[in-house]
């Protein structure tokens, strides 16, 4: 047990270095090109962050460990919006763009909903659920690219780092994201069997809680330097993500099952995310009361979780 306990800490770690350097060198690509703030937080950052969960839910589904999809997936939004934003907000209050409140969370919502139809239906995600899906994020990806012309930003220099350091930074950043999923997968499989835990509990909480570490780390550190538009844009965009393309590869792949117990879980996710949403509606930003809310709002969740 406790060499898959520092296993499994080793994984995250590589998990949290490895989404650092990559979205360090995305971020520093998309900056040089003249891509607004906003759109980094929503593709590159939320993308890079993202990997972790990505990694994680591919490796388990071509190890027929596909059951830990669903539950990586949405524990990972949850914590996302209640805990990450909850303790951003609580360090520094976030500003919200009037299209975060108009398009993208209603989007987010929305999406959250077509996973809970989908896997609802049949109690799994299958093959044409995850064309759906895919469908979903290329359509995701064509507002995000038709958005960035529409309000191009001035290119910068990155500190003058040359566009092949950057490149490296991605490389090495993957790398060591796709390494430390396949530590963490296997040493978080290992301990579920130990304690008896199904893989829907150790998706929810173990692993959500590993995969979401780069979100934490780059949604604190943006806020603390008031980069508000990345802090919000890099949640919001990564639990679409999360959505979209990790759960419809996956469903590519193979299919993943959708245990009943998923249903209260997505209805949970769609809940956090409308806490949000009426947070943010009116002043367009996330106060330290709205934080403090949501991380409450956690802790009942937590306790459903270990009782239920």
């Amino acid at each position: 047990m406790l060499i898959q306990i520092l296993v499994l800490a080793v994984g995250f770690t590589m998990l949290v270095k490895g989404a650092d350097w990559f979205v360090d060198g995305a971020a520093g690509i998309a900056a040089k090109f003249g891509i607004p703030p906003l759109v980094i937080g929503l593709t590159i950052v939320a993308m890079g962050t993202s990997a972790p969960e990505a990694a994680v839910s591919i490796t388990s589904a071509i190890r027929g460990n596909a059951g830990i999809t669903v539950g990586n997936v949405v524990g990972s939004n949850i914590m996302n919006i209640l805990v990450i934003l909850g303790i951003a907000s609580l360090i520094a209050p976030i500003a919200v763009q009037k299209s975060t409140v108009k398009v993208e969370i209603p989007f987010m919502l929305f999406v959250t909903g077509l996973l809970l139809a989908l896997g609802y239906s049949g109690n799994q995600i299958g093959f044409l659920e995850g064309v759906v899906l895919w469908a979903a994020f290329l359509a995701y990806l064509g507002y995000l690219l038709w958005s960035a012309k529409k309000n191009p930003a001035e290119a910068e220099e990155e500190q003058l780092r040359p566009v092949w350091k950057l490149l490296l930074l991605v490389a090495v950043g993957m790398g060591l994201i796709l390494w430390g999923s396949d530590l963490a997968v296997d040493a978080a499989s290992a301990i579920a069997k130990m304690l008896g835990m199904s893989d829907r509990l150790i998706g929810l909480t173990i692993v959500a809680l590993g995969t979401s570490l780069p979100e934490l780390v780059t949604s604190v550190a943006a806020s603390r330097k008031g980069e508000a538009d990345i802090a919000i844009g890099n949640i919001v965009g990564s639990n679409i993500f999360n959505i979209l393309f990790v759960a419809g590869t996956t469903a590519l792949i193979t299919p993943v099952a959708f245990e009943p117990g998923f249903v209260i879980d997505t209805l949970i996710a769609a809940a956090a995310g409308v806490l949000l949403w009426v947070c943010v509606f009116r002043k367009r930003k996330l106060s330290r009361l709205g934080g403090g809310v949501m991380l409450a709002a956690y802790a009942v969740y937590f306790v459903y979780l270990v009782r239920f």
